[in-house]
């Protein structure tokens, strides 16, 4: 999950890549990288949310 977010986002080098392209550099289809995507970020607005 990490891995895909900060991919999406450009979290680790600035670069945005798109959910195919992630999906083609990690092997899965971009619709796994789609569902990971969004459990992360359910995850993330989950912790934001009890730490408010």
């Amino acid at each position: 999950e990490r891995q895909v977010i900060e991919m999406r986002y450009g979290l680790f080098n600035g670069l945005k890549e798109t959910q195919r392209e992630i999906a083609r550099k990690l092997g899965i289809s971009r619709s796994y990288v789609s569902r990971i995507e969004k459990r992360a970020l359910k995850k993330l607005i989950r912790e934001i949310s009890i730490e408010m």
